[in-house]
């Protein structure tokens, strides 16, 4: 067990050492009842979290970090969870509160952001309907002045047009929108303690890093508390004063973060250290480059795997897209006439050669996955050629498109939803394989066992359902099912973003090592700038459904030309706890609206040739 006394505090971190914490675990114990007894998973715990204070708790997924979260805000069933120790609030101990008394607590004086926003929201109700809910309740504000503060707090956390977007459902927003509702939701009450599990994994750089701003300047406001749970190092950098490092439900280690990452000392630490991606680390590099693979006994990178042979002088394009434009209709009125539409994805055209990969990158809600989409023919899209192995798919009948797909596979977003919920991961993943007629059942098993351990699982989980696994592992058992098939291509739609750093370059390495072996190819949809510097062969920078720039990764990154490119890099969080010192510059600029009239006519866009990769849009008025 490691405690954490107050006296540990950075010294720059502006809190009162020696004033009372406003949240004290000592010694939690959580045990989980299954057919064999009690198995505990957090293991004597104990940190301090004081007011306006951010402690950072990092570690693998299984680690103990969100049931840690779940069993101070007692959100485990009495029946199948048992709690023990102490969490005291203010120095009232929640574990030894009645229900009623907590319910009271929850959403009030201690909120919680969730790591999956659609799993936490309500599909029946309005994102406005839920925020509202939460401030009728704790605030007793009246309907109109609760839907004026709900309207107030999506505009706060970046929702473009917020007083439209009041009235919609979670299913109409991206992954990226619905975790920002969830934060402005957390948010509504002004907490004392804000427990955050994973809030910025789903969101693009630049929104992440204005809601850790949004987090801090309310800290600032409010003298909030916030426990701050992630895998991602540069965040734990730029906004924890302290931090704890679990593994295996144990805390390993803790102290202030920059102890922690200048002279950490147990090697599970320094693993997780070594493993992370750096934004300006490809400097100099020529071809895409494997994560080192990190010794687990002494927590340092053994010798790095050899680089991706260069394949940027291939001609033969696996995919070819040219013009692509996707808008989806808004209807109104009593005979649902069209009087808007949603400019997604706007005259878009790029080709991706065999065994390169492409990224796209950009804000939540700027194309990205509606181009996978759209290439998949899972949206219609509007106009434009789009041509799989030399075959062009947007002429194909239904049928002819389903057999096409077998060169093209997909790994979604959010795990959880592409998931069946009824169903086993091994029927999950041996259901493509099945359905084209590539083996027996028999076959289909020992495919399964072997893809499983590809992607860092078990063969025994095969028989498990999808909820009996954390967040990261069911987004590798998605990837593990779009290997299923052995396609030509894959395009994966935030295929790395639930995973922690370690497991996250493993899967990269494997997705790499298998493009060198098989020659696939991959349209990469990515947030993490870091991890599409490490990766890509060539990149895409998109705004409102267009590309501003495009060229090789060390164009882009090294001579980026665009203002909007320069403001996507300029965000980037490093994992350097020096840069919390330093004011981040942030634009306070929405994301542009991108509903247009019904009859919209898109300007005419022109770009800059700077070499034979490397082309940038002139930027003009409607540009950022």
């Amino acid at each position: 067990m490691i405690t954490t006394p107050a006296q540990t505090l950075h010294s720059g971190s502006g809190v009162d050492v020696k004033a009372r914490p406003v949240l004290a675990v000592d010694n939690l114990r959580t045990s989980f009842h299954t057919a064999g007894g009690w198995t505990e998973v957090v293991k004597g715990v104990s940190f301090n979290v004081h007011a306006g204070e951010t402690l950072a708790v990092v570690g693998e997924s299984g680690s103990g970090k969100s049931v840690t979260a779940f069993s101070i805000m007692r959100l485990l069933s009495d029946e199948r969870a048992r709690i023990e120790g102490s969490v005291r609030l203010d120095g009232r101990d929640l574990l030894r509160l009645p229900e009623e008394e907590m319910r009271g607590v929850r959403g009030n004086a201690i909120s919680m952001i969730f790591q999956e926003a659609m799993t936490s929201l309500n599909p029946v109700f309005t994102i406005g309907q839920q925020i509202v809910e939460s401030l009728r309740i704790h605030r007793s504000m009246t309907g109109a002045q609760a839907e004026m503060e709900a309207i107030s707090l999506l505009e706060r956390v970046k929702i473009p047009a917020a007083k439209a977007r009041y009235n919609d459902y979670p299913h109409s927003f991206s992954g990226g929108m619905r975790q920002r509702a969830m934060i402005a939701m957390a948010l509504a009450c002004r907490p004392k303690v804000l427990i955050a599990d994973e809030p910025t994994t789903a969101l693009d750089v630049t929104i992440q890093a204005e809601i850790l701003s949004l987090i801090r300047e309310l800290q600032t406001e409010e003298q909030m508390a916030v426990m701050f749970i992630t895998h991602d190092m540069g965040v734990v950098a730029e906004i924890a004063e302290r931090t704890v490092v679990m593994l295996r439900g144990e805390a390993v280690e803790t102290g202030t973060t920059e102890e922690i990452f200048r002279r950490a000392k147990h090697p599970y630490t320094r693993a997780l250290l070594h493993a992370v991606p750096v934004l300006g680390s490809m400097n100099g590099e020529a071809a895409p480059k494997r994560f080192p693979i990190i010794d687990q006994q002494t927590g340092e990178p053994r010798q790095a795997s050899p680089s991706i042979a260069s394949i940027a002088s291939s001609t033969q394009p696996a995919l070819e897209v040219e013009g692509l434009t996707t808008r989806f209709d808004i209807r109104s009125g009593l005979f649902g006439k069209v009087n808007n539409r949603i400019h997604a994805v706007e005259n878009v055209s790029f080709k991706l050669m065999q065994g390169e990969t492409l990224s796209l990158v950009g804000e939540s809600g700027c194309g990205k996955s509606t181009i996978g989409r759209s290439i998949m023919r899972l949206i219609e899209p509007k106009s434009g050629s789009i041509r799989i192995m030399g075959e062009e798919i947007m002429a194909m009948a239904p049928r002819q498109v389903r057999a096409a797909r077998r060169n093209i596979q997909m790994i979604f977003q959010d795990p959880f939803a592409s998931l069946n919920p009824r169903r086993s991961v091994g029927q999950a993943i041996a259901e493509p394989f099945l359905t084209h007629r590539l083996g027996t059942k028999e076959q289909a098993e020992r495919k399964v066992a072997e893809l499983l351990e590809q992607v860092g699982l078990q063969p025994l989980m095969a028989s498990r359902l999808p909820h009996q696994f954390s967040g990261g592992q069911r987004q590798r058992i998605c990837i593990a099912r779009a290997l299923a098939l052995a396609p030509r291509i894959i395009v994966a739609d935030e295929s790395v973003s639930a995973l922690d750093v370690s497991v996250k370059a493993q899967v990269i390495n494997l997705m790499m090592e298998l493009q060198e072996r098989l020659g696939l190819s991959f349209l990469f949809i990515s947030h993490d700038m870091a991890v599409v510097e490490r990766i890509s062969h060539k990149v895409a920078v998109l705004y409102l459904g267009e590309i501003v720039e495009f060229g090789s990764r060390e164009e882009i990154f090294t001579n980026p030309q665009h203002s909007y490119t320069k403001r996507l890099l300029s965000a980037v969080p490093l994992p350097d706890p020096d840069r919390r010192k330093s004011t981040r510059a942030l634009t306070a600029r929405e994301i542009k609206n991108p509903i247009r009239a019904r009859d919209y006519v898109p300007p005419e866009r022109h770009y800059r040739k700077l070499s034979d990769s490397h082309i940038v849009m002139e930027e003009q008025g409607d540009t950022p």
